[in-house]
């Protein structure tokens, strides 16, 4: 099978959070299984320098303007990555900057969408499977099907949208849709019109021919009321035709046996180099190297999603319960008051508390490694992959009961030797410190009970295997909707 994954960020060259991780490694397990795989994403500001030019370069209308899209490529892992060139691209930042988000991304996702059908109809053929992510990707499926079928291109090629965060929607101004060049029609109930906005996810809700969500929890809640952030009614038109997924974990990427991020290596039947790990990031820190001081990490976009607020007031109670936190993330123009409590919090508490602002993937790693408990208390989450890693890593998580952490995590029972981590329920700073203390109690009081939680979490399996197979399932759907 021929599939084609087109995605605003593509790990390792473009990654915002998880969603360059999740495209990365399904696409390269998908090629591992035999299937010829191709990802498109922008060629941001110093992504891929030594790709090769193809000699591609589509023209395409938008906003008034032609655009140019030149295309490149690059192998690896068995996998065939395109990026497309443009001025647009070539900016401090994804999505946005200091300022905030660009105003014209509707046109630099726009030039995505149809760079992508370009490059496939040159490169791949017209019978692939479009495997398109989020809004950003949301575009392809409502051009394929304006411009694309009708003039005889791709007749027997399906096309998939996943839904990694549909909070994020590409909601704008009516006044924007003239800037996407397509026909006047699809600005309507049917088409990208919601409630007088132009809503560039809705369009690929209604025109996919499967839609896919990352979680099988999480695709229970986004038909529910208020679960679909607005769109629970567009997506439960198509409920028939959505199947929840769980992402995977790249093994060759998050191992704690073989990552070459680590000062020691380590695995469930010897965690002897964990202990390696902590000390040495103590020391990296500046904080007390201190073996028995629990050491709380969180790794992660500073949103209010993420149930930052609720962090942020459980720091000065860890560091009273004399513990040791260390926060690794950055958050957009919108919420530096996030970034600005966190550097507070190490102000007074210089012997306990570190805040890392911006991203570090090297740390990212060490973080894991060294951890005792990883702190992850989202308000929602689709699926979340750094609750997987910690516990790979050995390091029990503690988050809220919602979306892929339900689905990944089991709560800690030490009397019947069961469970990976501790839950909490209510979005609340109260509940979340309950659920701190029972981690913390543990540690401090069983160590034994609390090694054998870290080594069932670590025996688990979050590789891809399986959840390739289900997505082949799509995919086969999705063609099927073409030829029949």
């Amino acid at each position: 099978m021929k599939i084609v994954q087109v995605s605003a960020e593509v790990a390792p060259y473009s990654k915002s959070g998880g969603l360059g991780d999740a495209v990365a490694a399904l696409s390269k397990a998908l090629a591992a299984a035999g299937h010829e795989v191709w990802t498109i994403s922008p060629r941001y500001r110093g992504v891929a320098p030594d790709a090769e030019d193809t000699g591609l370069l589509a023209r395409i209308p938008l906003g008034a303007w032609e655009h140019g899209a030149r295309i490149f490529r690059e192998d690896r892992d068995g996998v065939r990555h395109l990026f497309v060139g443009n001025g647009m691209y070539d900016r401090d930042g994804l999505y946005g900057d200091a300022n905030g988000s660009f105003g014209d991304n509707h046109i630099r996702f726009a030039l995505l969408a149809q760079a992508a059908l370009h490059a496939a109809r040159r490169f791949v053929g017209d019978d692939v499977v479009f495997h398109c992510h989020d809004w950003q990707g949301a575009l392809l499926p409502a051009y394929l099907k304006a411009y694309w079928r009708p003039l005889g291109h791709f007749p027997r090629s399906g096309s998939v949208l996943t839904m990694h965060n549909p909070a994020h929607q590409g909601r704008l101004p009516p006044s924007l849709f003239v800037d996407l060049e397509l026909p006047a029609r699809w600005f309507t109930p049917w088409g990208l019109e919601f409630y007088g906005d132009l809503c560039l996810l809705k369009g690929g809700i209604l025109h996919a021919d499967q839609l896919t969500t990352v979680s099988p929890t999480f695709a229970r809640e986004i038909v529910t009321p208020g679960g679909g952030f607005g769109l629970e009614e567009v997506i439960g038109l198509r409920a028939a035709d959505l199947t929840g997924i769980l992402n995977g974990v790249d093994p060759d990427e998050w191992s704690p046996t073989t990552d070459r991020h680590l000062p020691a290596t380590y695995d469930a039947e010897d965690l002897t180099g964990k202990a390696s790990c902590k000390a040495a990031l103590q020391g990296e820190l500046g904080l007390p190297v201190a073996p028995d001081t629990p050491l709380l990490v969180s790794v992660g976009r500073l949103d209010p999603q993420k149930g930052v607020e609720l962090l942020a007031d459980s720091v000065p109670w860890l560091a009273g319960e004399g513990c040791q936190v260390v926060v690794l993330g950055s958050a957009a123009a919108a919420h530096k008051t996030f970034e600005h409590r966190l550097i507070e919090a190490e102000r007074a508490h210089k012997a306990q508390v570190r805040a890392w602002i911006g991203y570090d993937e090297a740390l990212a790693h060490r973080l894991m490694a060294a951890a005792d408990l990883f702190v992850m208390p989202s308000l929602f989450e689709p699926c979340g992959l750094t609750q997987m890693y910690a516990q790979a890593y050995g390091t029990p998580p503690v988050v809220r009961r919602t979306g892929g952490l339900a689905d990944t995590v089991e709560e800690c029972d030490p009397w019947t030797g069961t469970g990976t981590g501790f839950f909490f329920e209510r979005p609340s700073g109260t509940a979340l410190r309950d659920a701190l203390w029972r981690g913390i109690s543990l540690y401090r009081s069983d160590r034994d009970a609390f090694d054998l939680a870290r080594k069932r979490g670590m025996r688990r399996d979050f590789s891809w295997g399986a959840r390739v197979e289900r997505f082949v399932e799509v995919y086969e759907r999705a063609q099927a909707v073409r030829s029949g």
